[in-house]
């Protein structure tokens, strides 16, 4: 069993994503510090009104893209693996706990699926104004936790995701997901078009 420092954040992390951080309490400098010059891991857990979920995502500095006279800087973390939290420890400034990495279970993944997430993904993501290739999702070895961190999820929905053992699960998951958010991403954009040319509609008060 592994002890980790924590960094409690309104964020939930997934594994190989790049996740932009301002560290500037002393505790997380330090704590920090400590990470860079060990090149040891820190874990970010989801914080919810003060209570850290059991499951999280070990990080490792990559980069420190900015230094300032107080101290604080900004870093570039890059996710790594999942873990559960059995025990927290306050022997530091920071919270840090012993932990146990979270496998995933063997289960078939149906090429269909894949492809299929990844027709609704493109789809959202052009929704959204952009114009992604797919050769973005090639050679992804856990292609839902790719998707996921920008696929419209709620804390919760993407806390899920994070804890679902199974590839096969996460895709499916995702799709169901997906089914749902985009034909409201879609009306959405409809009504905007309709107020841009329209100006109102005559179920809107007018301006005044």
């Amino acid at each position: 069993m592994e002890t980790l420092p924590l960094f409690p954040l309104e964020v939930v992390l997934y594994p190989n994503e790049v996740l932009p951080l301002h560290i500037f309490e002393d505790r997380f400098k330090e704590m920090i510090a400590q990470s860079i010059e060990n090149e040891t891991p820190f874990g970010v857990v989801l914080q919810v009104d003060g209570k850290l979920k059991e499951v999280g995502c070990t990080a490792m500095v990559s980069k420190v893209t900015e230094t300032f006279d107080d101290g604080s800087s900004n870093i570039i973390a890059t996710g790594q693996e999942r873990f559960r939290i059995s025990q927290v420890h306050h022997r530091h400034a920071w919270v840090s706990a012993d932990v146990e990495p979270v496998m995933d279970l063997k289960t078939d993944l149906n090429s269909g699926m894949v492809d299929r997430l990844i027709a609704q993904h493109i789809k959202l993501l052009e929704l959204a104004g952009r114009t992604p290739s797919p050769s973005l999702y090639e050679d992804r070895d856990r292609l839902s936790f790719f998707v996921a961190h920008n696929a419209g999820l709620t804390l919760e929905q993407k806390q899920d995701v994070l804890e679902t053992r199974a590839e096969s699960m996460r895709v499916e998951y995702l799709i169901a997901h997906l089914e749902r958010f985009i034909p409201a991403v879609e009306e959405a954009e409809h009504v905007r078009q309709k107020v841009r040319s329209n100006g109102h509609f005559k179920d809107f008060p007018p301006e005044v």
